[in-house]
């Protein structure tokens, strides 16, 4: 379908012949020589772009522009003007101006013009499936060669740009989708050959980076070269909601991303609470019990006495901190409202539960499942409260402050639609990506199971209790009420277990541009 241009100009009957080019170009393009007739048109048609004359009679271009503007908002309109004048063009700027040109206006100024308008979606679309298409064999034979954990995080973050930029293709959409899902059985079978290996060596070039050494690792780091820090976590946050987020943070900070491994369970109580302890759980649980219980929804309950506890195990009792955890619109306009109180801290850890909500919420509030029932979906309801949240508030305020800002999560979600049996006695957790406990029955051929939790440093709730971890995009039900539970959690996001989007996380850094 030709695009529609409507051109005005009270000379229009000089740019006949360029209204010829544009026509033989494949345009159909409207005349009008005065902005009322012009705002007459346009309450009649839909037009792709409006070319509009700066200099005109009676109702000027800006005059026009503005009316055109309060009466479809969204079309893109073009200036042409006869001057660069700094205080038209910046009022032209003002009111969205897609573009300007300045007479004389050439054809290949004009066409090229156009192309980046009314073309620039189509061929970005075009070029990105032709990119996908070009690289689908070289994505599947990296998955064959992938043999550390950096491999396979540069292969996630491939997918994940095609994930992003595929967007609405949807013949695109599902061969990639399967091709990630490809990739997650790989990624499967890497981890549960090499996790507990990784446990043991805890360190070393085939280690990768993991969630109990982020404070000494990395945060301690920064603060040992007296920079002040902001550690900002935001519960649940795959890397592909990173990347919808993080455009709007560009403009204003210098960012450099690296991805790091949650540990398992995949869970906020086990991988948010190695973070901030710098310990395994079954190190938690020993040297601190009185900071671990076993009652699922209180794990997280003393997250700023695990950060004390960090610092006096590495004799760092100097730097003063704070910790503020955010589970409401409320107390993140109070943290914004109350941050100069804690401009002299050395470390400032922020913990947002936006995105945790959102995943739970999916599976108890339909008309959240309605608004996020797919991963494009995920995304942009992410990126949508992020830039009006208190945490995106909080990060321009930051941004006048001398202040390192690391962004990073406890571990990601994965869409779930296979469900897999598992029995268990009454004392079994709830989670439907791991499962803890004793005498559990389960498909052995599609689960990685820890049978001695001391060597992956988990607790054992019983002597003979063993974990069982849900790999790829399965999940775990009991037989009994089978059908009511695959009805209730197919196609939810959910954590715990193994796949790509739960462990391989984003560890962000961000200075003040």
């Amino acid at each position: 379908m030709a695009a529609k241009i409507l051109w005005i100009d009270d000379e229009i009957d000089l740019l006949r012949p360029l209204c010829i080019i544009l026509s033989n170009a494949g345009y159909e393009v409207e005349t009008a020589s005065n902005g009322a007739d012009a705002l007459q048109t346009l309450n009649t048609q839909h037009f792709d772009v409006v070319l509009l004359d700066e200099n005109m009679p009676n109702m000027s271009g800006l005059e026009t522009l503005n009316r055109i503007k309060k009466q479809n908002p969204d079309i893109p309109v073009v200036m042409i003007t006869k001057s660069e004048e700094e205080n038209i063009m910046e009022q032209a700027i003002g009111q969205k101006i897609a573009n300007y040109l300045v007479k004389p206006v050439s054809k290949m100024q004009l066409l090229a013009c156009l192309k980046q308008l009314v073309g620039k979606q189509q061929l970005i679309s075009q070029t990105t499936q032709h990119n996908y298409q070009a690289d689908f064999a070289t994505i599947s034979m990296e998955m064959n060669q992938c043999s550390t954990f950096d491999d396979w995080s540069a292969l996630y973050q491939k997918l994940v740009r095609y994930d992003i930029d595929l967007e609405g293709i949807k013949a695109m959409e599902e061969i990639q989708r399967l091709q990630k899902r490809s990739a997650n059985e790989g990624f499967a079978k890497f981890v549960s050959k090499n996790y507990l290996a990784w446990m043991q060596q805890r360190t070393g070039d085939n280690v990768p980076l993991m969630s109990n050494r982020i404070m000494k690792d990395r945060i301690l780091p920064l603060l040992e070269q007296n920079k002040k820090v902001v550690l900002i976590i935001i519960d649940n946050c795959r890397l592909d909601q990173w990347e919808s987020i993080r455009p709007l943070l560009t403009p204003h900070f210098n960012i450099s991303t690296e991805l790091y491994c949650s540990i398992l369970p995949t869970a906020t109580q086990f991988a948010r609470n190695a973070i901030f302890s710098g310990l395994m759980p079954a190190e938690i649980e020993s040297m601190f019990p009185e900071y671990w219980n076993d009652n699922e929804t209180g794990q997280n309950q003393h997250e700023r006495d695990l950060i004390g506890t960090f610092f006096n195990r590495y004799r760092k009792t100097q730097y003063k901190y704070a910790y503020y955890k955010v589970n409401t619109a409320e107390s993140g306009e109070n943290l914004v409202k109350k941050y100069p109180n804690y401009r002299s801290n050395h470390l400032n850890a922020f913990v947002f539960n936006f995105v945790d909500m959102l995943s739970h919420a999916r599976t108890d509030v339909s008309v959240v499942n309605e608004l996020s029932n797919t991963e494009a979906a995920y995304r942009s309801i992410t990126r949508s409260w992020f830039e009006h949240s208190a945490l995106f508030d909080l990060l321009m305020q930051l941004h006048s402050e001398d202040v390192t800002i690391v962004i990073t999560t406890d571990h990601g979600t994965i869409k779930v639609d296979t469900p897999r049996k598992v029995v268990g006695d009454r004392e079994v957790n709830t989670n439907l990506r791991f499962k803890t406990g004793k005498g559990l029955q389960f498909d052995a051929k599609n689960t990685f199971e820890i049978k001695k939790p001391e060597e992956a440093f988990l607790p054992k709730s019983k002597l003979s209790s063993n974990y069982i971890f849900a790999l790829n995009n399965d999940y775990f039900v009991y037989p009994n009420n089978y059908s009511e539970y695959t009805r209730r959690f197919a196609d939810t996001f959910q954590h715990g277990g193994i796949s790509m989007e739960e462990m391989i996380i984003p560890f962000v850094c961000m200075e003040a541009k």
